[in-house]
């Protein structure tokens, strides 16, 4: 028996893929931006595994159009990218790659709080558009930290490492989730209703999956509840935040300013009015771009295609019903 055939949505580190190509017939794609819907669909009418990433839409047409396919491998912790039902359905299982990004992802939604708070690009910026002509004490002042209300809605793994570094800075802890109630206390947190979290912090971080039930469950309502001086940070899913009521919230003075390592849609486009303003740092899904971390991600992947297509059991499954 032959190789099985499998495709890869974009190229990954030349070690990944050389452990690939021990086992499998790889076709990669090549170029810089992903292939569309129809292209996808016509390259894997014949193989055995699809590597997809997070921007691949993964869909129950897609999987009809290959009979032939025998595992999904996302490269990302989420999969809201994939019809896991219709996966299921058809037998198919499902790798992800969790765990590995937590404490990456986690350093970087603090970094980005930091840099929103003390107010880092507008200062990079003051300098480079010639301003900075002297010291005075009210120019580009920003918001403490150390002390001050973190609200974390979500508790997920990074949700947690969230929460282990705001206790560094001596900072309230108030937390809304669905899961994981019982690591609250544990990590110096205090569990708080929805209303509670955005009404008394001074940042809000969101750490939830996208599902209908979080699909902008930040919009104007959520953000009229929170201060005036109070800071929204996103490093989970573009869609859990209502970007136009965010723009009209910012440039009102509702809330005082945001972070968003991601947007719907993703890219941005340029015209997006939130790249207008000083009081919204905008960078593109890096959240988890380490070195180290992104090579851990491609390896997990890696090994999810390559159990599934030798019939074996995935390491990171989020459909195990296929196996029984």
């Amino acid at each position: 028996m032959g190789k099985a055939k499998v495709f890869v949505t974009r190229r990954l580190p030349d070690a990944t893929l050389n452990r690939l190509v021990a086992h499998c017939e790889l076709e990669v794609w090549e170029d810089f931006l992903p292939p569309d819907y129809a292209t996808i669909r016509e390259k894997i009418r014949d193989r055995d595994g699809l590597l997809s990433l997070l921007t691949d839409r993964v869909d129950a047409r897609l999987m009809d159009a290959a009979p032939k396919l025998r595992v999904i491998s996302n490269l990302a912790v989420g999969y809201d990218n994939i019809d896991v039902d219709a996966a299921t359905e058809r037998r198919i299982p499902v790798g992800n790659t969790p765990g590995v990004l937590t404490e990456t992802t986690a350093d970087f939604a603090f970094a980005l709080l930091m840099a929103v708070a003390r107010r880092i690009p507008e200062a990079q910026t003051y300098i480079r558009d010639g301003n900075w002509r002297t010291w005075h004490p009210t120019v580009l002042s920003g918001q403490d930290i150390f002390g001050a209300t973190l609200g974390i809605i979500g508790f997920g793994r990074i949700g947690q490492a969230v929460a282990r570094r705001a206790r560094g800075f001596n900072m309230t802890i108030l937390v809304n989730t669905e899961e994981n109630k019982d690591k609250i206390q544990e990590i110096g947190g205090e569990e708080a209703s929805f209303e509670r979290v955005l009404s008394e912090s001074d940042f809000v971080s969101l750490h939830v999956p996208l599902t209908e039930t979080t699909q902008h469950m930040i919009g104007e309502r959520e953000l009229t509840l929170m201060k005036s001086s109070a800071t929204l940070i996103n490093t989970a899913r573009g869609s859990v935040v209502d970007g136009e009521a965010l723009h009209q919230a910012l440039d009102r003075g509702d809330i005082l300013a945001a972070g968003l390592d991601v947007t719907d849609p993703e890219p941005i486009p340029l015209e997006d009015p939130l790249l207008s303003l000083d009081n919204c740092l905008v960078v593109p899904h890096i959240a988890s771009a380490s070195v180290a971390t992104r090579a851990k991600m491609a390896d997990m992947a890696a090994d999810n295609l390559i159990a599934g297509v030798t019939g074996n059991r995935l390491p990171n499954c989020v459909n195990p019903d296929v196996y029984t």
